[in-house]
């Protein structure tokens, strides 16, 4: 995908959402350059030198494990470059199902979660998705723009354009994300026309291409995974995008609530990154420019 332009990055997310990563809770420019974040970061991190950062391994092209093993993907190269400008090494720990993630940073099994997760004010403020609060909630470091996208069977047999045609289908998600969630209510809306909707949950992306290879009639899941299965699986062949980008949401490194000095140097590390255009090389690495953000914030879905 070509270079994007930091203008064209601007309009694109004036146009799709991204003006909740506008306001003013951003700090970068070129009177950041010059400061030492290093220094700024609590002492125990730049004693230990690393940060471990829980993940689910789950998600191409935003993360998960190449041939070698090893962790690849949007988020692991923004990671090492954060680690670079912070001067200390971001190291992925695996959560296993996504599931996992947020709670294994409430429990102190890592420092910080990189997962493709997205911030959701529900999130943010430990609620559930009937809006009980469930725990303390979690901080977000904003750093990429990523909407609802449908996978279907080539050719979309079943005309699946938008949420609204998923009733008196079989859908799958991975547990545990919003998707799970959003269909979680729309099997009630298609309980009241009529039209049963039909729930699957998997734990990995892989088990649940497998089920639209099968018995789902589409995949509910971040627009870049629904593409990148698109243009990969069966070199292709085997399935498509129904419809447009739908509601894009910032992806967010989330902390825990105390780590405040923490996710405040983060937030600068990312925007020293987007400055001096590391992170359009990164996005563009992995064919994910058009997801860019103007300028990284603290909790931007809210």
């Amino acid at each position: 995908m070509a270079h994007t332009t930091r203008r064209g990055r601007t309009a694109l997310v004036a146009v799709i959402g991204g003006a909740l990563l506008l306001g003013g809770c951003g700090t970068g420019g070129s009177h950041d350059k010059k400061v030492d974040l290093h220094a700024l970061l609590p002492e125990a991190v730049r004693k230990a030198g690393v940060l471990r950062v829980g993940a689910s391994f789950t998600a191409a092209p935003v993360v998960y494990r190449n041939d070698r093993n090893e962790p690849d993907g949007l988020d692991p190269h923004l990671a090492e470059k954060l680690g670079e400008v912070l001067g200390i090494r971001l190291e992925f720990q695996d959560a296993g199902a996504f599931a996992n993630v947020l709670p294994g940073l409430m429990k102190r099994q890592y420092d910080i979660a990189m997962s493709g997760i997205t911030d959701t004010r529900e999130r943010e403020e430990g609620l559930d998705k009937d809006g009980k609060p469930t725990g303390p909630g979690v901080d977000f470091v904003d750093y990429f723009m990523a909407g609802i996208g449908i996978a279907v069977d080539k050719g979309n047999p079943q005309g699946i354009t938008d949420i609204d045609h998923l009733c008196g289908h079989t859908v799958v998600v991975k547990k545990g994300t919003t998707h799970d969630d959003l269909v979680q209510r729309q099997t009630k809306v298609c309980d009241h026309q009529g039209k049963q909707l039909k729930l699957v949950e998997t734990d990995t992306d892989t088990a649940a291409l497998e089920k639209l290879k099968g018995q789902a009639d589409a995949f509910i899941t971040d627009y870049p995974k629904a593409q990148y299965a698109a243009q990969t699986v069966d070199n292709g062949d085997a399935f498509q995008i129904g419809g447009p980008q739908i509601q894009p949401r910032p992806f967010g490194i989330a902390l825990r609530k105390e780590d405040a000095a923490l996710r405040d140097v983060l937030m600068r590390a990312m925007n020293r990154l987007i400055t001096d255009g590391t992170y359009d090389q990164v996005l563009s690495d992995h064919n994910l420019a058009v997801g860019a953000i103007q300028n990284s914030v603290i909790n931007g879905s809210t």
